[in-house]
């Protein structure tokens, strides 16, 4: 029998289907990669105690909101560390930051860009790394910021203005800014409206949990939708935190409002909440709002406007909350309300004296109910107080009042309530009608162990 010869379409065709299964192999490869990199990242050495149950939670999809992330290698390989979020032509963005006098070269792009007129008809994307922190970088820093900038604008077909990026980590290295663009293409392909927890993944550091919120309402029989995911664990504390949050609705908003809304609602959650007193210079909070709902919000003073803030509240609340309870090493979330004071400034900054201090952090995670630390904040708070008018409450149980402790007040009543994993300091200056409420951690050695070898 004679041997059949192979034809040269029939090479070409066999030549076609290898270069197929070739592109395929690569794919299940780089999915493989990126797969173990989000298993590792999902999997820290220890799960805060204070993590919701359930894991990160099945968020609503944004319509105009695509996510990717990928592993660049910015400090470690073999983990997702960095994202990319693509929105919408047609919406709108806002943001708040540090106030640190050593803000970030990410931080200050962003600042410079929201400052400026915007043209938001080709879209806009936001990138953040994990890593570095791309802070305290001098000039280089800035030029990272702007390669990264180029290079997704290219790529994404959108101006340069309209990208805005995030970096967080260790301060004070140079960002190895070609390693993330080296992966945008990555990212653009792994771009997925569903991909909103492999972008929470990648911009974790010290975080043992990615941390997700969302809520929706209904206006006029339309259904609203906001969404977001923040990181932050350590260098907690006002103004804002060590803590990158990323927040979208489908609501249709001009950007001036948005801002107004976001910055008013960030002054009672993001800015109420305290790890170790410490502000970062990356703290970067931004909300875009793709309007494609297609419900208009009609400005902060309006019924819609004031629906709107109270939702998007309600999620910058529990991430808020969430963050805190992601606090190195923490074991209790605490609630501290403060009441009665001079004013709302005084408040806070009696509630904050209490939130800070490392005697009462300390005596919190040791389950002691030490109320005499608590007054000890108080007077140094700078606030004015009143020995004698001074009441204090673990919870619902009266501790102090009158300048004494309570007749009714058991050491064995503070100790058992110290042992819940959530706890309520309240103290009532009875000077005014001033108040403030701001949430903490308690303070303990697992901190310490994190911190003291963190660049290691």
């Amino acid at each position: 029998m004679a041997k059949e010869t192979e034809t040269p379409d029939k090479v070409v065709n066999a030549d076609a289907r290898i270069a197929e299964l070739e592109k395929k192999l690569s794919r299940l490869r780089r999915k493989l990669k990126a797969k173990r990199g989000e298993l590792k990242a999902i999997k820290p050495a220890k799960i805060s105690p204070l993590a919701p149950e359930g894991g990160f939670p099945v968020l609503p999809l944004i319509e105009g909101v695509r996510f990717g992330a990928a592993m660049a290698g910015v400090k470690s390989a073999d983990r997702l560390d960095v994202m990319l979020a693509e929105i919408a032509p047609g919406s709108s963005i806002a943001g708040v930051f540090t106030k640190s006098a050593t803000r970030s070269a990410p931080v200050l792009d962003c600042q410079a860009k929201l400052a400026g007129p915007l043209d938001n008809s080709k879209g806009f994307a936001i990138l953040v790394n994990s890593g570095n922190s791309n802070a305290f970088t001098g000039r280089r820093g800035d030029g990272s910021v702007k390669a990264i900038c180029q290079t997704t604008a290219k790529a994404m077909n959108i101006p340069e203005e309209n990208v805005f990026t995030a970096s967080t980590g260790v301060i004070g290295q140079p960002l190895p800014h070609d390693k993330i663009t080296n992966v945008i293409r990555d990212l653009q392909a792994d771009l997925d409206v569903s991909h909103s927890e492999r972008a929470a993944l990648a911009i974790m550091t010290t975080d043992t949990f990615p941390k997700a919120a969302s809520v929706e309402f209904v206006v006029d029989g339309k259904t609203v939708t906001i969404a977001g995911f923040a990181k932050g664990s350590g260098m907690i504390a006002p103004d804002m935190a060590t803590m990158l949050v990323y927040i979208f609705t489908d609501a249709l908003i001009d950007q001036p409002d948005l801002q107004q809304i976001v910055s008013r609602q960030n002054k009672t959650t993001f800015n109420a909440i305290t790890v170790d007193s410490d502000t970062s210079t990356s703290d970067t909070l931004m909300v875009a709002a793709t309007g494609k709902s297609g419900v208009k919000i009609a400005g902060p003073a309006s019924k819609t406007g004031r629906a709107f803030a109270a939702a998007l509240g309600q999620v910058m609340r529990e991430l808020a909350h969430l963050v805190i309870k992601d606090g190195e090493g923490a074991t209790k979330f605490v609630e501290v309300n403060v009441s009665g004071a001079t004013s709302k400034p005084a408040a806070a900054k009696v509630a904050m004296a209490i939130a800070n201090s490392p005697l009462v952090k300390t005596a919190i995670a040791g389950e002691d109910p030490n109320w005499g630390r608590i007054v000890m904040a108080v007077g140094k708070s700078g606030a004015k107080a009143d020995r004698d008018l001074l009441r204090i409450s673990f919870g619902d149980i009266l501790v102090a009042e009158n300048g004494w402790v309570s007749p009714d007040y058991t050491e064995e009543q503070g100790a058992a309530y110290m042992k819940n994993p959530e706890l309520q300091i309240n103290v009532d200056l009875d000077l005014g009608k001033g108040q403030a409420t701001v949430w903490t951690c308690d303070l303990t050695r697992q901190y310490i162990t994190i911190n003291a070898d963190y660049r290691s």
